[in-house]
């Protein structure tokens, strides 16, 4: 089917900006400022919005603006419209890293700030020096939301992360294996750590998961055995776990890559755990309409080359 191009140029496609600003924001003064104009100018494009729909599009509600039905729809199609436009533009001008300014927002969990981050930044220091990154702690329940509002360019999440569409893509970075660390002298344990020393020790839990009761796949595996193991402190902040478990005789299980890390740093011990734990994934993520942006496409590349090199 041929594209009307009489019907089409009556169009104002910049006012297809302004949607997605609104649609994004879901405020009119918040959607001006992102794009850079005046509120009484984005009032004029939403009025201009709503007879080009014929649909209202933003309705106030008690907790603020509201999209309606219409307006949901609309979300991904023209998201993905302008991130085609913009890479077409951006196809027709060589991306050249050494050269190239640009900030991408990151969201990933401290664990892998750690690990993959240092030598990330040490390599677009050298390659890419007008690059910069923006990194943000990233909420498992949250993340595909955070990219679909465009809160966040790439994202590192763990597991299958089964609950993402279509239009999130990702790419598998590594899978990581787990290792018990603690203070040998302080706990008396000489590796590998047997069962019993296993559950007779407190633990250190580090999970993202909100909410009271937190279990881990540790405590899955002791429960087919018929085992349960004592929690004394639960974190989410990987970063807090080396001084904790090297001050009081405690054990942690945590991702073997990083634990070597932080073992070699404080002198702590490792030893496989005495249970039966299934590996985990690690993966890159992203909205498929920055597909074909070719300076998202070089910084998953870094990131991922980097990964292999762990």
């Amino acid at each position: 089917m041929g594209i009307d191009t009489v019907n089409l140029g009556r169009i104002d496609l910049n006012l297809l900006v302004h949607l997605d600003a609104l649609l994004t924001e879901r405020s009119v003064t918040r959607a001006a400022a992102r794009v850079g104009i005046g509120q009484s100018a984005m009032s004029h494009n939403l009025a201009r919005l709503r007879d080009l729909f014929g649909d209202e599009l933003l309705t106030r509600g008690s907790d603020g603006m509201r999209l309606t039905p219409r307006a949901v729809t609309l979300f991904e199609p023209v998201r993905t419209m302008l991130a085609q436009v913009e890479a077409l533009v951006s196809c027709d001008q060589a991306f050249d890293p050494a050269t190239a300014v640009r900030t991408f927002r990151f969201g990933l969990p401290d664990s892998m700030e750690i690990l993959i981050m240092p030598a990330v930044l040490a390599r677009m220091r050298e390659v890419a020096p007008g690059i910069r990154l923006r990194l943000y702690n990233s909420d498992a329940s949250r993340l595909f939301e955070e990219l679909d509002a465009d809160e966040m360019d790439l994202a590192i999440g763990y597991g299958a992360l089964e609950q993402g569409q279509f239009h999130h893509k990702r790419r598998k970075l590594f899978t990581e294996t787990w290792l018990c660390m603690f203070n040998a002298e302080k706990t008396g344990i000489v590796p590998p750590i047997s069962l019993d020393d296993f559950v007779r020790f407190p633990h250190v839990l580090t999970s993202l998961r909100p909410g009271r009761s937190v279990r881990g796949i540790v405590d899955e595996a002791l429960e087919k055995l018929g085992l349960r193991r004592s929690v004394a402190l639960t974190t989410p902040r990987f970063l807090a776990v080396p001084s904790l478990v090297a001050r009081t005789p405690v054990i942690v299980t945590m991702q073997a890559r990083l634990a070597r890390l932080f073992a070699a740093e404080l002198g702590l011990s490792l030893s496989p755990p005495p249970v039966e734990l299934s590996e985990l994934t690690i993966s890159l993520l992203w909205h498929a309409s920055y597909d074909h942006d070719p300076a998202h496409t070089w910084l998953r590349e870094l990131v991922t080359k980097v990964a292999a090199e762990l």
